[in-house]
């Protein structure tokens, strides 16, 4: 794997009229605040995205540099031959939205419900929680009072707790809640990308540890999630950026690529929501998975593939869709013949 310097790197903040250059690492805040001066330079809402896109591709790359430094070494212990290995796919990946795509209902109620139970805080607040997203799934739009209330609970909860704490929990609400919560059919749609040698990523505004923990249960490469700032381990109760959400996913899919030498055209995306567009926008291929109203329009509009796993006539013939199994097969073979050149090489 190249290595990669988190240090002063060249990147760009996204605004509506174009992108500005930043040196990420080096000076940001003065950066973004001679950025902010511009009379065409993104908004602070926009600034605050790609804050957590690209705070959310760090998070990702280094915890799954982390993971695979243990399945190297898990490996090297077993004496695992490489032609054991499946063959890679280098440019091409996956990239999964969570709530409603990847799990049924929403990852976070899951967590809170589990949280509920250990008694971490009342049920009155995991009915909250719950009223809250029956809100958004109805409506497909979301409050900003509600998401800045539902920040600033979630900022109060975690303040002052350690990372491997909150990665700990995620690990037994996930065995006794969200498990049984995947999608068979989304799941499936991921193997076969994992099957052709390809990343698959989570995206999601769930925080980016627990984020991570479906990912390792599912096998996934890993997941691009929320960060929240942390400091020795602990956590501050302040956010790096915003929640990972809209432009924000974005950019951390756009960053993420960037970092890991994928070609954007091979790539795939998958969401529920209208609010991933700008993300479904991004790849060569886009498929609405279980799509609220607005984003099956748009999925007919823009010719996407349309899954839906809700109901048992369609969810019973999960049916790859052909662009989608031409491309896997297409990109297993090519790694095929490259590890069969280096083979004679």
């Amino acid at each position: 794997m190249p290595e990669r310097s988190k240090d002063a790197r060249t990147g760009f903040i996204a605004g509506r009229f174009g992108e500005f250059p930043a040196r990420w690492g080096q000076g940001l805040s003065d950066q973004l605040t001679r950025i902010a001066r511009s009379p065409f330079g993104p908004s602070e809402e926009e600034v605050r995205a790609n804050l957590a896109g690209e705070a959310s591709a760090d998070a990702a790359l280094a915890l799954h540099d982390a993971e695979l430094a243990e399945t190297d070494t898990a490996e090297s212990a077993s004496e695992l031959p490489p032609h054991a290995r499946p063959p890679r796919d280098l440019t091409a990946a996956a990239f999964f939205d969570v709530d409603n795509t990847m799990v049924q209902g929403a990852s976070i109620v899951h967590f809170a419900r589990g949280l509920a139970v250990r008694k971490y805080f009342r049920t009155s607040d995991l009915a909250d929680i719950a009223w809250k997203q029956v809100k958004f799934r109805v409506t497909g739009k979301e409050s900003q009072g509600d998401m800045a209330s539902g920040k600033e609970k979630a900022l109060a909860f975690i303040a002052g707790r350690s990372t491997a704490e909150l990665a700990e929990l995620g690990e037994e609400i996930y065995d006794e809640i969200i498990a049984d919560k995947i999608w068979p059919g989304t799941r499936a749609l991921a193997q076969m990308h994992l099957d052709a040698g390809q990343q698959v990523w989570l995206v999601t505004a769930t925080p980016v540890e627990l984020a991570q923990v479906i990912a390792k249960r599912l096998g996934l490469t890993g997941a691009l999630g929320t960060v929240a700032e942390s400091v020795d381990g602990v956590f501050t109760g302040r956010l790096v950026g915003d929640i990972l959400h809209g432009l924000g996913k974005a950019h951390a899919v756009r960053t993420l690529a960037i970092r890991e030498g994928l070609n954007l055209k091979r790539c795939t995306a998958y969401s529920d929501s209208h609010n991933d567009v700008p993300m479904l926008s991004l790849t060569g291929t886009s498929v609405a998975i279980n799509p609220d109203s607005d984003l099956r329009e748009v999925a007919k509009n823009r010719g996407w593939e349309i899954r839906d796993f809700r109901t048992g006539r369609k969810a019973a013939k999960i049916g790859v869709p052909t662009a989608l199994a031409l491309g896997a097969a297409g990109g297993a073979a090519a790694a095929v013949l490259t590890r069969r050149r280096e083979q004679h090489a």
